[in-house]
């Protein structure tokens, strides 16, 4: 990656502090960071009272309720929990392009940066381990140093490689100890089998998938006779651009795209699409619009 080209700055960051990570209330009885919950024993707040149970603590009880009723009662809190998310993002040989423009990568990079971010806000625990053929596991921690310390190895990072998404996903699922916030962000070019194995063994985490194109990938704009190069193989394919070559096109990748968010919806997990000329902080208003 060129460090040159990429455009994290302090600026970047000043601009996401005015956006709030909303998390899926679905695992919030997992984990809620900011995100609140409402538990018997010790917490934060006491937010009201209800009968004890066999197994509760009895610590919990308010002694000043049994003197009045003669029943026991216990007190629920407010309580923190803590997340960890977990941001895959693909450094695969074809997240390279385009090579005179922001490339998927760098986009992507700041979109996983972005989300770290806002993690960190909370004092959560966030990763962002990249992978192609194989996942390069990073261990999830937090702080804003920690967040720097990933910000200058992903720049140096080199990208090389085919993407396979199952089998990085398979040895990652490994890393994961109890319900995260899962972000996989890539363009997905790699088979629809392997992508939704990949989302079904993330089913059961607070899962959110982020597709990167290029603007040429996703509307082809040559014609004629041209030549393509697959940057995962490096193989040249010569061919001639009609105008029925790119109907084909466009209707086998939204079939593509499609069948991604279909699997998503059928799981509960959540897809977006982005090209590169989208501006990021217009990508990050989207995606958390529509948590809320």
């Amino acid at each position: 990656m060129d460090p040159g080209k990429h455009t994290i700055n302090a600026d970047f960051f000043r601009q996401l502090d005015r956006f709030s990570f909303m998390v899926n209330k679905r695992v919030s009885s997992v984990y809620a960071g900011s995100r609140r919950s409402v538990n018997s024993g010790r917490g934060i707040n006491t937010v009201g009272f209800r009968e004890y149970y066999p197994g509760d603590e009895p610590r919990s009880i308010d002694w000043k309720i049994y003197a009045r009723s003669e029943k026991l009662y216990v007190r629920q809190f407010e309580e923190d929990k803590s997340l960890t998310a977990h941001i895959l993002l693909d450094a695969s040989k074809s997240m390279d392009y385009p090579e005179k423009a922001t490339t998927k990568f760098e986009y992507g990079l700041m979109l996983a940066m972005g989300f770290a971010y806002m993690v960190t806000k909370d004092n959560d625990k966030f990763a962002i381990s990249t992978f192609s053929e194989d996942v390069d596991i990073s261990e999830p921690r937090r702080g804003k140093k920690y967040l720097f310390q990933t910000l200058d190895r992903l720049e140096t990072t080199k990208l090389q490689g085919r993407t396979d998404i199952r089998e990085s996903i398979i040895r990652y699922r490994r890393a994961i100890h109890s319900r995260s916030l899962v972000i996989i962000i890539s363009d997905f070019m790699d088979s629809l089998d392997s992508i939704r194995s990949a989302i079904y063994r993330f089913s059961d985490h607070d899962l959110i998938l982020v597709q990167v194109l290029d603007r040429t990938e996703a509307q082809l704009q040559v014609h004629g006779h041209t030549k393509f190069m697959d940057l995962e193989t490096e193989k040249d394919l010569k061919t001639y651009v009609s105008d029925s070559f790119k109907e084909s096109y466009q209707r086998k990748l939204m079939e593509h795209m499609n069948s991604i968010k279909d699997t998503c919806y059928h799981v509960g997990a959540e897809y977006y699409a982005f090209t590169t000329d989208v501006p990021i902080f217009e990508a990050f208003l989207y995606t958390i619009d529509r948590r809320r």
